[in-house]
């Protein structure tokens, strides 16, 4: 189905200790403002127990949190306070160092979804950075990377965001945070390429973000949950050559929102986080986290043609 601004295009076996701390973290975002939960507080990032895969970051973030105003916001505003970890290039391996965004006291929560970050042809961490802590707010770990050589290609940008997902694995602070079995990637331009390319080589990525993706090569079926980002004037990587052609393509559960009257930039260097930050975050918690609460957001159930900020929207199979 598809839609146009001007036209018509488109808690047993866990023990009570577990099932303590659940309720606790429940009851503290519950009662505290939206966007700044009362278990924010501390800093420290030391995690010393493996969580329980069992858990989601669902039994944390309760339903009261769940709104367009709190997804929309900006920054570090989720339900979650986060802390930044820098990865020097000398300690990256397969990709050109970054950040590790993740997000304090999820005890309780479950083991958390990991998500990496990728920037396009000659740009660096800086222009997809906000999307870091943006997610982490919501309960993700997530690294925003640099890559091995402004100039590499879709295919290489693909296999450095799989050596970024392989890296908080083995993090020493959220190694034992993340469930490798839910994974997403984004990446903007060569980056958003690479991402098309990644699902179709790793099967436990759940859920991608292709932010005016390019790529000039073809690729195998996708069949990956996609949320595709297109800006409207986009004359680097245009829609017709490139964006419409990489969606039609998707055989899974897509979505598609355009950006009015912007350039390839749309995505990058936070021009359009709170535009972007209601769909992107609700995506990633529908099909990494399995949490059909943000199908609100999603699909048939809203429709972004009703806001002038959007050209263009479309969805299909979700």
């Amino acid at each position: 189905m598809t839609h146009n601004r001007f036209f018509s295009k488109a808690a047993g076996a866990l023990g009570p200790l577990t099932l303590s701390m659940s309720v606790f973290c429940v009851n503290a975002i519950a009662a505290d403002h939206p966007a700044k939960t009362a278990l924010s507080t501390a800093t420290n990032g030391t995690h010393g127990t493996v969580l329980s895969s069992s858990l989601s970051t669902a039994d944390c973030i309760p339903d009261t949190v769940i709104d367009a105003t709190t997804l929309a916001d900006t920054q570090a505003n989720g339900p979650f306070s986060v802390t930044a970890k820098p990865v020097p290039r000398q300690a990256a391996s397969g990709f050109g160092g970054g950040t590790i965004f993740y997000p304090n006291h999820t005890e309780g929560c479950g083991l958390l979804g990991g998500i990496a970050v990728i920037p396009g042809y000659v740009s660096y961490e800086n222009s997809i950075k906000w999307w870091g802590p943006r997610l982490a707010s919501w309960g993700f770990v997530v690294i925003t990377i640099n890559t091995n050589s402004i100039y590499d290609n879709p295919d290489s940008r693909a296999t450095q965001l799989s050596a970024a997902l392989d890296h908080i694995f083995t993090d020493s602070t959220v190694g034992n945070m993340v469930d490798r079995n839910r994974l997403g990637v984004i990446g903007w331009s060569m980056g958003g390429g690479g991402a098309l390319r990644l699902a179709t080589d790793r099967r436990d990525i759940r859920a991608i973000m292709p932010l005016a993706p390019y790529h000039d090569k073809g690729y195998e079926e996708v069949k990956t949950p996609t949320l595709v980002i297109a800006c409207e004037h986009d004359r680097i990587a245009s829609n017709k050559k490139y964006t419409n052609i990489f969606y039609d393509k998707l055989t899974g559960p897509k979505m598609k929102v355009e950006v009015n009257n912007a350039s390839h930039f749309c995505p990058s260097y936070r021009f359009n986080e709170k535009l972007l930050s209601k769909p992107g975050i609700a995506w990633m918690q529908r099909y990494i986290n399995d949490d059909t609460r943000f199908d609100k957001f999603l699909c048939a159930n809203e429709n972004y043609s009703d806001s002038p900020r959007f050209s263009a929207y479309d969805y299909a199979n979700c």
